[in-house]
């Protein structure tokens, strides 16, 4: 059998989904190879780019690294940029190199459409990648301190002035991100919010048309309320670098339009020779495979197929995933031999957010707004991570949206926000990691022992004298005051020794913990086993934490413990501090007078390129 050599054109959303369902089912088959050509070594996050061009998040927070999504895997990376596609002899021809192949999907998109509206290329600015985000970012920062230096009143008038055109989501996304960003813009330049304009220009007469008028008048009425002007049934027809001139006459004097009024197929495409249809996009039938082609599957923005007449699937992320996995799926079916599968949209709503703390959505019926909406922005996104098993992420999505906030830009403002100075942690830190060695020195030398050689620095050599009679670490006697680890004979001495232990918490454990530990612990071998091991336990936390050293982790495992024995009613209200104190402690207090501040960053490297191999500007294979 000869090898099957499957070429993925675009890491989009549809190249990236289809690629990881190819790679999963042939991960075994040494007959099949899996290419991925892209013109960047990453893939961009295209609906988070509002955030960029607003500064809520940093660039790389959209930017995944296709080496990390793709290490260990099959899946070959290549950084190029393809040129044509030669059906005849199944080649791609991109710039560098030359590729067969038997299966072919192009995931490679889709580009702005400013319908030959003159003017936008030469003075608008687009939001559809990464470096249009970056690009539209330091214009607004550049233009608004200039702005605020300028003392012709009609000129700044017109710096201040933003233009977003297209009601859409990306528009409506970009405007809303604007209205929270003004404030720090304002405050930065030393300017009133105010002087700031914001519009949102839409040539329909609705705006938002994807939603239904409910939730899009919701949305409406918020931007408005926040002071956005919105001017509809005004299209463009033209752009100049110092204003935009409307259809009706009326000319709005702005140094930043940002164009997101419509979409079009991937422009490279053009001489592929393959039919198209609308805007451009490529024709394909129910399994996704190109008009007239063999083999050959095209998803995503790309693709062209009508679910119902006249209504072609949606340009939408989900739509992207559906139709690259019902491509991957009857390419396997191909290989494998089965049954093939037409493609079926199944999709769950529409959502879209105006800043970071309100939206609206629509969810198969359920309409949210405000908190809930962006809410559940977020839980989509994370599950999107999950689809395309990328743990790694999923945690820095977390990182960027939750804990690296700035000017309160999130659901939960600064609540969650981790940025401030973890130096005030230092002291608290060192005394829960005294608790700790404490904790372990009663258990390690007894209770009686430590008491005595702890109640003065003169009885301190005690300790250099031997364990005690009640130590944990010596003896066959179970320590822990738990009734169905006591043989008769040793049920004293364990209730002697008990006076360790305050009055505590609860009066006994709760049955379904006492169900746990009878399993953790069945026999009092095991307990003695058990408690010579929490000695080592608690010393390893107490001294983890003073040094600062994987602090997060001991802190994590101190929070842990103090759980167990406030469940296991060993203990008492005069220690229970710690328990709030250790969660605090989870805040990278060991960033600071720590080993954490060298360690961590170094294992972050040493460990990533080990797991993820080394990130590259291209890639070869």
């Amino acid at each position: 059998m000869d090898k099957k050599k499957i070429v993925i054109i675009g890491a989009g959303y549809a190249g990236v989904h289809a690629a990881k369902k190819l790679a999963k089912t042939f991960k075994k088959d040494e007959q099949v190879s899996i290419t991925l050509i892209d013109k960047h070594s990453y893939h961009t996050m295209l609906t988070e780019l509002h955030e960029v061009a607003a500064h809520r998040v940093e660039p790389t927070a959209v930017q995944m690294d296709l080496r990390k999504l793709f290490n260990r895997t099959k899946v070959n990376l290549i950084t190029d940029e393809v040129q044509h596609v030669d059906h005849e002899k199944k080649m791609v021809i991109t710039k560098n190199e030359t590729f067969p192949f038997d299966y072919l999907i192009l995931g490679m998109g889709a580009e702005p459409n400013d319908f030959g509206t003159p003017g936008v290329k030469e003075h608008g600015f687009l939001l559809w990648s990464w470096e249009d985000a970056v690009s539209l970012r330091k214009h607004i920062e550049e233009t608004v301190r200039l702005a605020a230096a300028e003392t012709d009143s009609l000129k700044r008038k017109a710096m201040l002035t933003f233009i977003v055109c297209g009601s859409g989501f990306t528009g409506v996304e970009m405007v809303g991100e604007l209205l929270e960003w003004k404030h720090r813009l304002a405050r930065e330049n030393k300017l009133e919010e105010n002087d700031i304009t914001l519009y949102l220009v839409e040539a329909a007469p609705t705006i938002l048309n994807m939603l239904d008028r409910k939730d899009a008048d919701k949305a409406e009425r918020y931007m408005e309320r926040k002071g956005i002007k919105i001017l509809k049934n005004s299209p463009i027809v033209e752009v100049k670098e110092d204003r935009v001139i409307l259809k009706s006459g009326q000319e709005i004097p702005t140094y930043t339009l940002i164009w997101t009024a419509g979409v079009k197929a991937n422009s490279d495409v053009e001489g592929f020779g393959m039919q198209s249809a609308r805007a451009g996009r490529l024709i394909v039938n129910s399994y996704m495979e190109a008009e007239g082609l063999k083999n050959v599957y095209v998803v995503g923005d790309l693709a062209y197929y009508e679910e119902n007449e006249g209504k072609p699937t949606p340009q939408i992320v989900e739509a992207a995933e559906q139709t690259a996995v019902t491509a991957a799926k009857n390419i396997i079916a191909d290989i494998k031999g089965g049954q093939k599968v037409t493609y079926k949209g199944n999709y769950h709503g529409f959502m879209v957010s105006i800043g970071a703390r309100f939206g609206v959505a629509n969810l198969n019926g359920i309409r949210l707004s405000g908190w809930l909406a962006i809410l559940m922005k977020h839980i989509v996104n994370l599950y999107y991570f999950f689809g395309i098993r990328s743990g790694y992420y999923m945690v820095q999505y977390i990182k960027h949206e939750f804990f690296e906030v700035k000017d309160k830009r999130n659901i939960f403002r600064n609540f969650t926000n981790r940025y401030g100075n973890v130096l005030w942690s230092f002291p608290l830190r060192l005394y829960v990691g005294g608790f700790w060695l404490v904790e372990a020195g009663a258990k390690l030398w007894g209770h009686d022992t430590w008491k005595h050689a702890t109640s003065s620095f003169r009885n301190v050599p005690v300790l250099f004298q031997g364990l005690g009679e009640d130590s944990w670490l010596v003896g066959n006697t179970v320590r822990m005051p738990f009734d169905w680890l006591q043989e008769p004979t040793t049920g004293a001495t364990a209730a002697e020794t008990g006076g360790e232990w305050a009055t505590p918490i609860l009066s006994k454990m709760p049955f379904w913990f006492e169900w746990i530990m009878k399993i953790m612990l069945p026999t009092p071998e095991v307990a003695i086993f058990m408690q010579k091991f929490v000695i080592f336990v608690e010393m390893a936390i107490g001294l983890a934490l003073i040094a600062g050293l994987f602090t997060w982790l001991a802190s994590l495992a101190s929070a842990g413990f103090l759980v167990m024995f406030t469940l296991t009613a060993m203990l008492g209200w005069d220690k229970f501090w710690a328990l709030p104190a250790s969660i605090a402690l989870l805040n990278g207090s060991g960033r600071t007078l720590g080993l954490d501040y060298w360690v961590i960053p170094f294992l972050q490297v040493k460990l990533g390129k080990w797991w993820y191999g080394e990130e590259q500007a291209i890639y070869r294979g």
